[in-house]
């Protein structure tokens, strides 16, 4: 069997482990023997249609091993949608100048889909092509999969802020802020807002509100409950979704701004809850937005979730080289909760993309504003331990790779 290159790229919003899912995916094709060189792609499909693509073999072993310890998407990341038979076959001109045998694609929803399309025409073309699917959300929103690489760390980030700050609440409501918003990202379901809960696990005061895209907002009940909690306990910590939606199915607060795969911007539902409880209410609010931070937060990454995100990378170059899988992508399967057991499958990439896999009716609380044991059972693992990180005077150490480009063909 004939030695065919490996060429890897990041795509769509980064998550803080996103790298190790590269790392995991260099270091075992770099030691697959049927492997013969192994790139990476400048900013996704992006930099494979536009020939900026980089030798990974030319890297030093300290800088490659310090990959997995990196945020943000090291070899850049796009949102780019190939939307033209001419696009598609500009792709396969690159694939067969470069001698690409395997192509792995890690990111969320869109990006499974375009993998998917990539592997649907490479059965067209005839092109020997091996396209695996690497999953990554903070959404943790990806269907077929237990749970995304990138949520773990992102839940983590939640829950141990919203717990800071509703320590900050606490301390000042007599005569301060009464009410605080942590407006959490997630674009279509409630699996990262929900995760905030995690902040009473061990008998602290975590939010007592929780505002879910899957429940639809009804103003006067939420400015009942509002006030109600503040009767109760004096102050009222919140998390909200930003896909905050009305009862009949309109998002609450956007911008005036769509992606390339027509995607909405979303943002601002923490303002937008404030100015209505300062008006119907007169409580003094404060909002926070993570927004990046939610998701690139390294420094806290879950133990759990970083070995995930390597174990995604290794199996997807075990599918596409060793077992000559296509069209697949990496999921993750829950064996046992406790002690937490999983292992990895290929799973059809073929109705990935368009579909969101929202949070369970039997994790939302009856009244809508909370979250049941069932979903703390479930998240819970992900979030453990503390992902290892190189420090220097102080200040996080990541990778600096050359990026040494291999000659335009």
């Amino acid at each position: 069997m004939k030695k065919r290159n490996l060429i890897y790229g990041q795509s769509g919003g980064v998550t803080s482990v996103i790298n190790a899912s590269a790392y995991g995916a260099i270091i075992a094709a770099i030691n697959n023997p049927m492997v013969e060189n192994v790139y990476a792609a400048l900013n996704g499909i992006k930099g494979i249609l536009e020939e900026r693509i980089i030798d990974l073999k030319a890297e030093s072993k300290d800088e490659i091993e310090k990959i997995a310890f990196t945020p943000g998407a090291i070899f850049g990341s796009c949102r780019t949608k190939l939307k033209t038979e001419e696009d598609f076959e500009r792709l396969f001109k690159v694939f067969d100048a470069y001698d690409i045998g395997y192509f792995l694609y890690n990111g969320g929803n869109d990006s499974m889909e375009t993998a998917y399309q990539i592997a649907l025409k490479a059965q067209e073309y005839g092109y020997p092509l091996k396209v695996i699917g690497i999953p990554k959300t903070v959404d943790n929103d990806l269907m077929y999969t237990d749970h995304c690489p990138g949520y773990g760390s992102a839940a983590k980030f939640t829950a141990i802020s919203i717990l800071e700050a509703t320590r900050d609440l606490e301390s000042m409501h007599t005569d301060s802020t009464q009410v605080f918003i942590l407006e959490s990202m997630g674009r279509y379901a409630g699996w990262l807002a929900a995760s905030g809960i995690l902040a009473s696990i061990n008998g602290e005061r975590g939010p007592q509100i929780f505002l879910l895209p899957e429940v639809p907002f009804n103003e006067e009940k939420f400015l009942s409950k509002v006030e109600e909690v503040i009767r109760r306990d004096g102050y009222c910590s919140i998390v909200a979704a930003e896909a905050l939606k009305d009862s009949e199915g309109n998002y609450i607060s956007t911008e005036d701004y769509t992606d390339a795969f027509g995607n909405i911007q979303l943002g601002k539902i923490g303002i937008y809850l404030q100015k209505l409880i300062r008006q119907n209410l007169g409580r003094k609010v404060h909002t926070a937005l993570p927004d990046y931070l939610q998701r690139s937060s390294r420094h806290i990454a879950s133990l759990t979730d970083w070995e995930e995100a390597i174990g995604v990378g290794a199996a997807a170059v075990k599918f596409a080289v060793d077992q000559g899988l296509s069209g697949v992508m990496v999921s993750i399967v829950r064996d046992l909760d406790s002690p937490y057991l999983k292992h990895y499958e290929p799973v059809s990439l073929e109705g990935i993309g368009g579909k969101v896999k929202y949070l369970p009716e039997e994790y939302i609380s009856p009244d809508g504003f909370g979250v049941t044991e069932k979903f703390v059972e479930y998240v819970r693992p992900l979030i453990q331990g503390e992902a290892p990180n190189h420090y220097l005077r102080g200040i996080p150490v990541y990778a600096n790779l050359k990026k040494v480009p291999v000659k335009r063909k």
